[in-house]
């Protein structure tokens, strides 16, 4: 029997058998659609969060207080000792390296925010002009703390875009002076970026100097040194300036934590990473049950169709002919189905795109390559039973439907 014509039996039995061939195509479609969009919405996380790490510069060293090596967690969370404090001195110290572009020191917490009638509790963060440069954010309007003396306390603030609107609403905010705690601080600026920083959500900020902060909370401990490296190539060095430079102020404890920014987007990259091939797994055993479904729709069109068999092999198909025959029926079916799925898939992942348009959704090659290919092999590999049973069946038997 040539191709032709076994595609052309393959196509007329699925032509006479529709709902059967729907359900098998539904089933397949099904699966293959699971795999594309799962996997796709991974990706989409893992690219989102890596294009977040990455708009905030490669270049980016983190300087937390206490050693986490000793613990294994949190600086001195566990042993319960209080690690030195990193100070404002530190951080000018840090500075005087070829290996270092800027820095900004960090402090963070929470103060009354008031003005007129209207009073609320914000995040405070305490840094420099550098932060803005560092964290790539933009202002909506006005300008940024202003540059000069990292310790020299000047009574400015920036409003995160939330708060502006919650205590102004539609009135100009620049230029008027609000109180923080027990301090009064002028507006110099609204922001423009969104997102989260330490934790906190940047439009709902207020910034000001780090040495107002310090006043502002009666303490001189920073609660992070954001460190620019010049360049890529030049982190490792400028990490062990870092470790160096404390370790010499400190008489002689190496008491921090050094954190690139490289190997907190590799850590996110390989979670969800991991998390990807595991939903796609997942949705991959649907293909599995979809094989089984055709196995058994197959065993049952074995059982229906005795008597046509039996005719094939009265007119002298051999059983390995019959075998082809179902499996090039098997094969047609999960490959039809896969690429149904595909087209499903795609529409899906175009619909949650719509709705969540920061979501960088599109199906990564290897997960429709994948998703094919599961669907043709699991196709094959159920459909071989019905194929080997149905080759087995003794003619004269079979033309009597027995």
């Amino acid at each position: 029997m040539r191709l032709l014509d076994i595609l052309s039996y393959t196509g007329s039995t699925l032509g006479r058998y529709r709902t059967r061939t729907g359900l098998i195509l539904l089933a397949m479609a099904i699966g293959v659609a699971s795999i594309i969009i799962l996997t796709s919405l991974g990706e989409a996380a893992r690219k989102y969060v890596v294009g977040q790490f990455s708009s905030l510069g490669t270049n980016l060293l983190i300087v937390i207080p206490g050693r986490s090596e000793t613990t294994g967690g949190a600086p001195s969370m566990i042993v319960g000792e209080t690690p030195r404090d990193l100070t404002l001195d530190d951080a000018k110290a840090l500075t005087r390296s070829a290996y270092v572009q800027r820095i900004a020191p960090v402090m963070i917490g929470s103060a009354s925010i008031s003005w007129k009638q209207l009073d609320r509790e914000a995040p405070v963060l305490g840094s420099t002009a550098a932060l803005l440069d560092i964290r790539h954010w933009n202002m909506d309007s006005g300008r940024f703390l202003p540059r000069g003396e990292i310790d020299r306390a000047t009574p400015v603030c920036i409003l995160g875009g939330k708060l502006y609107r919650e205590l102004f609403g539609s009135e100009t905010a620049l230029g008027k002076w609000i109180r923080i705690g027990d301090r009064r601080f002028r507006v110099i600026g609204i922001m423009a970026s969104e997102g989260r920083s330490i934790g906190v959500d940047v439009q709902d900020l207020v910034i000001i100097p780090v040495a107002s902060a310090q006043s502002l909370f009666n303490s001189p401990s920073l609660f992070r040194i954001l460190v620019e490296a010049r360049n890529r190539d030049v982190i490792p060095r400028a990490k062990e300036h870092i470790l160096d430079t404390i370790q010499e102020r400190h008489q002689g404890e190496r008491d921090i934590t050094v954190i690139t920014q490289d190997a907190i987007l590799s850590t996110f990259d390989r979670i969800l990473r991991a998390l990807t091939l595991t939903v796609g797994g997942i949705a991959a055993i649907s293909l599995f049950v979809a094989g089984i479904l055709i196995m058994n729709i197959m065993l049952v069109s074995v059982s229906q169709r005795t008597a046509e068999i039996g005719l094939l092999k009265a007119l002298g198909a051999p059983g390995n002919q019959i075998i082809v025959l179902f499996l090039s029926e098997a094969i047609a079916l999960s490959l039809a189905g896969a690429c149904f799925g595909v087209a499903v898939g795609m529409a899906g992942n175009l619909i949650i795109g719509h709705f969540y348009p920061d979501l960088p959704l599109g199906a990564p090659w290897w997960a429709v390559a994948s998703a094919v290919g599961i669907a043709v092999t699991t196709g094959t590999a159920f459909g071989a039973l019905p194929a080997r049973r149905a080759a087995k069946l003794d003619p004269v038997l079979a033309l009597s439907h027995k």
